[in-house]
């Protein structure tokens, strides 16, 4: 077959702008086989005039073989990468090593992860899962900093005997043109490099008002963002929604509550995907937002998701914006990004409710003596969510800066985001201090 004309090589040229795809290593023979090409194809074009690193796990040659020669063009292919600063997407599709080469081979998987650590946290990695992915490529395809799965082609084992094909990706589509369209959304959104900035002019106002009364979760962020457009991972997990979108032209990593699944509480799944996406954004200089309308914690949540999840917010040293636009109780506040876990700044919509626990098991817990035959119970409700549970006693101690009104939600965000658009961690430099005269 003409190595022009394989599945492999039209895989490839579909990831990029017509026309601006360039094979690097195009003519690299597998290892002891002067006939045969490579069983893994490489290059670099643009994508929506960006430039991106590409690589393919090729079936039409000996079934995506992986050998020697393969991981010497992947590594090729991330030196160039790394040096100019560009994402990289690499599609598995391969039936596992070439056998016959023995520890050649397994070496050859060693050099393939070694390229794909020493890029983390420098380039964006996206993964794509097309076929079959097996063994150590699957051990390295997670070391992606995001995946995209084609529903009922993707298969993977990590050994002969096992069949993990339900492993939950960051997008999981129908067939593989959206997989390769989600793929070149992604890099079309993200920095190209852990010193790139991803900014861009949206065309849509700023200060637009909103009307978000009743929303909550994905319909609460397609309302505040950019010409409504939200890309959400893991949409699989529901109770938190993560994501990216632009404000105001700034693109933000997203942390949002889902008040209509479980009342938003957070479980173990939703932890961890908040977490993973708050790292993710720290690593590239994303800026974090965070909607919060939750009831606390749900009774799956898991202990070290829980931590790793507070670990993350405070450890991350990006903007942070959050938002209560419904209920925040209990850990609900604290680890959805709260001031004290690191937030910069923290707003509340008017009527937001903040309290330690829900204002029904307050009462009941705290004040029963209060209801009379003149005071039901939900009159003590109501002055216990007055007294103690409004957001203007959140902002009174200082956990919450501003209370706004509903429609302005958005104008306050972009404003917030600007203001930190030039955030410096810690003290900024400077040669010298004022002595007084």
């Amino acid at each position: 077959m003409d190595k022009n004309q394989t599945v492999g090589n039209r895989k490839i040229a579909s990831l990029f702008d017509a026309g601006s795809f360039v094979e690097v290593g195009a003519y690299i023979k597998r290892s002891g086989d002067v006939e045969a090409y490579d069983g893994v194809i490489c290059g670099y074009g643009s994508v929506s005039g960006k430039l991106a690193f590409a690589f393919v796990q090729d079936s039409d040659r000996t079934k995506g073989a992986f050998d020697e020669a393969g991981a010497k063009k992947i590594e090729m292919l991330y030196d160039m990468a790394i040096k100019n600063g560009a994402s990289i997407i690499g599609v598995f599709d391969s039936a596992g090593a070439v056998v016959a080469e023995g520890s050649a081979a397994l070496s050859a998987y060693g050099r393939f992860m070694a390229c794909v650590a020493k890029a983390s946290g420098i380039i964006p990695q996206i993964a794509v899962y097309d076929g079959l992915c097996t063994g150590m490529a699957l051990t390295i395809a997670n070391m992606f900093d995001l995946s995209v799965k084609v529903e009922d082609k993707a298969e993977f084992y990590l050994l002969p005997t096992s069949n993990n094909k339900e492993m939950v990706c960051s997008i999981e589509v129908k067939d593989e043109a959206a997989a390769f369209a989600a793929a070149r959304e992604l890099v079309e959104m993200l920095p190209q490099n852990n010193k790139d900035d991803a900014s861009q002019m949206s065309g849509d106002d700023a200060s637009r008002a909103v009307a978000i009364d009743g929303l909550t979760g994905k319909a609460l962020v397609e309302t505040l963002a950019d010409n409504g457009k939200f890309v959400e991972i893991y949409a699989q997990q529901s109770g938190i929604v993560t994501g990216f979108a632009f404000f105001g032209g700034t693109l933000c990593g997203v942390v949002a509550s889902d008040n209509t699944c479980d009342a938003g509480k957070i479980g173990f799944k939703g932890a961890k995907k908040a977490a993973d996406l708050i790292s993710f954004c720290d690593r590239f200089g994303i800026s974090v937002l965070t909607l919060v309308d939750s009831e606390g914690l749900c009774d799956c949540a898991c202990p070290k998701c829980i931590a790793r999840l507070g670990s993350a917010y405070a450890n991350a040293t990006v903007a942070k914006v959050t938002a209560v636009v419904g209920k925040a109780y209990g850990a609900g506040f604290t680890l959805l990004g709260s001031k004290a876990l690191g937030a910069d700044l923290e707003i509340a919509t008017e009527g937001a409710v903040i309290s330690v626990m829900s204002p029904e098991s307050a009462v009941a817990f705290l004040m029963n003596d209060k209801i009379t035959a003149d005071k039901s119970r939900a009159d003590v409700e109501a002055e216990w969510c007055e007294k103690y549970a409004s957001a203007v006693c959140a902002a009174e101690k200082g956990d919450i800066d501003d209370i706004v009104e509903a429609q302005t939600l958005r104008a306050r965000i972009c404003s917030a985001l600007y203001m930190l658009a030039c955030k410096a961690d810690g003290c900024p430099d400077r040669k010298y201090f004022r002595t007084p005269l």
